[in-house]
């Protein structure tokens, strides 16, 4: 059997934002805000549903994952960006860029799924309220996140796997600040094109398939809540779930737009945009749409802010 020839490459050279110092400098201090700002909302987050017993059911334990999700995914791209910006430091090993894409496809492809579960467990609290709480039972929110996080390592697993068992032989200047498929992908020297197939249908199945379950339960949702004939839900219920839809087609839009599309399409600049979407501001404003507009939580972050001063 013929031995796979992994790589002649021994590092990849990122592509930064800018070559301007001055331009540079401000986009630090701009990526350094976002990040600060999306680290502080998501585990305030954390620390209210994990503390606080009015949290402990199912449609925060969800969003506690989201969460989870929100701190990882800009922690696995943003520093070695920062470090470019501050420092012209763009340079990572072939295993650092490895591992660097597979947790972030991990990631990415792990929120494409819960964003389907979250939705499914607010079309059964709206749908179905007498049942809710049997149907979605601790055991299923379990299953379920185990289900979410298992499906995004064997999905991230099967694409990495894909990627870097390709040969790289020439150029290794990855046109993107971070390692990411189609970039690193153009880099190969050998064939791509069975590849490619089966990424695009791979991440065009589970993709899609997400995001349209993700919209029926929200279609269903809406229709429900116009069968109750009362102008203020329907209000508040337009208001809340436009704002969800929002983010949800934000992320799910860019990370398809990213993924599902042939390699002859692939356009870094465009990329480097399309990925701030869903890398960095889905993360930021997630903790706001979702749950930092919600009394509920809101007074959970009170008591605990109130605790926090008492202990000190």
């Amino acid at each position: 059997m013929q031995r796979v020839n992994f790589s002649a490459v021994s590092e990849f050279v990122l592509v930064g934002l800018s070559d301007t110092p001055e331009i540079r400098f401000l986009l630090f201090v701009l990526f350094l805000l976002i990040y600060l700002a999306t680290m502080a909302g998501n585990i305030m987050l954390l620390i209210a549903i994990s503390t606080d017993s009015h949290l402990h059911n199912p449609m925060y334990f969800f969003l506690g994952n989201l969460s989870l999700l929100d701190i990882f995914c800009p922690t696995i791209t943003v520093p070695k960006m920062l470090g470019a910006l501050l420092l012209e430091h763009r340079v990572i090993s072939f295993a650092g860029c490895l591992f660097q894409q597979f947790f972030l496809i991990d990631v990415v492809g792990t929120e494409i799924f819960l964003l389907a579960v979250m939705a499914y467990d607010r079309y059964v609290a709206v749908c179905h309220p007498l049942r809710y709480l049997n149907i979605v039972s601790t055991k299923l929110c379990a299953q379920l996140a185990v289900g979410t996080w298992a499906a995004g390592v064997l999905n991230s697993l099967l694409h990495t796997s894909l990627i870097f068992t390709l040969s790289f032989c020439g150029p290794n200047k990855v046109q993107q600040y971070y390692c990411d498929i189609p970039p690193v992908l153009a880099l190969s020297c050998s064939s791509t094109h069975s590849r490619e197939l089966v990424i695009l249908v791979v991440a065009g199945v589970l993709g899609s398939g997400a995001c349209v379950g993700t919209v029926v339960s929200y279609i269903y949702i809406l229709l429900a809540i116009l069968a109750r004939n009362s102008p203020g839900i329907w209000h508040k219920a337009f208001s809340t779930c436009g704002s969800h839809l929002t983010v949800v087609c934000l992320f799910y839009g860019t990370t398809i737009c990213t993924y599902v599309r042939p390699s002859f399409s692939y356009s870094p600049h465009r990329d480097r945009v399309v990925s701030m979407l869903y890398g960095m501001l889905t993360p930021l404003l997630n903790p706001i749409i979702y749950s930092l507009r919600n009394k509920e939580v809101k007074c959970a972050l009170r008591r605990v802010i109130s605790r926090v001063r008492s202990a000190l």
